[in-house]
């Protein structure tokens, strides 16, 4: 199972379907901040997406979190702006230790980051269109699932 991972799209939305394109994903995790495209998104995705209220979100319906499993781990999404991730992933992984969680995703940052911690795993996909990294290249993360059920993170850039 491939799952694309993607964060913080803001109305730029070319990136994100060329990396459709290239990957051919079995799901799409969204972290938010779409913009009001979150419906174009999921058709251009032509797979099951989950995607979440971003702080630039206004006038959206969409849910300010979600719990999910896959496979085995359980996953919380969420946007991160409500939990201080500017300031480094240490308040989310602890909160997501609370609810038990094995993986938390998140954007809002603009800058992509892989933290495998003793209890959670924390990704941040950074952005597809206004990425803050140094060198500044669209981000995403590739998750993927082997035939053990184990989950692999890649950072990928375009």
């Amino acid at each position: 199972m491939k799952i694309l991972v993607v964060s913080d799209t803001h109305k730029r939305n070319e990136n994100f379907y060329k990396v459709v394109k290239i990957h051919h994903p079995d799901m799409v995790i969204h972290c938010g901040d779409a913009e009001g495209y979150e419906k174009e998104l999921t058709e251009a995705a032509q797979c099951p997406m989950k995607i979440v209220l971003g702080n630039n979100d206004f006038f959206s319906d969409l849910p300010r979190e979600q719990e999910f499993n896959i496979g085995k781990y359980h996953v919380w999404l969420t946007h991160g702006h409500n939990y201080y991730v500017s300031m480094g992933p240490e308040l989310i992984k602890r909160e997501a230790a609370a609810r038990r969680m094995d993986i938390v995703i998140y954007g809002h940052t603009h800058r992509p980051m892989i933290d495998r911690g003793d209890e959670v795993t924390a990704i941040n996909p950074g952005s597809l269109s206004y990425p803050r990294q140094e060198g500044h290249r669209p981000s995403y993360i590739i998750m993927e699932m082997d035939k053990d059920g184990e989950l692999h993170f890649t950072i990928a850039y375009l």
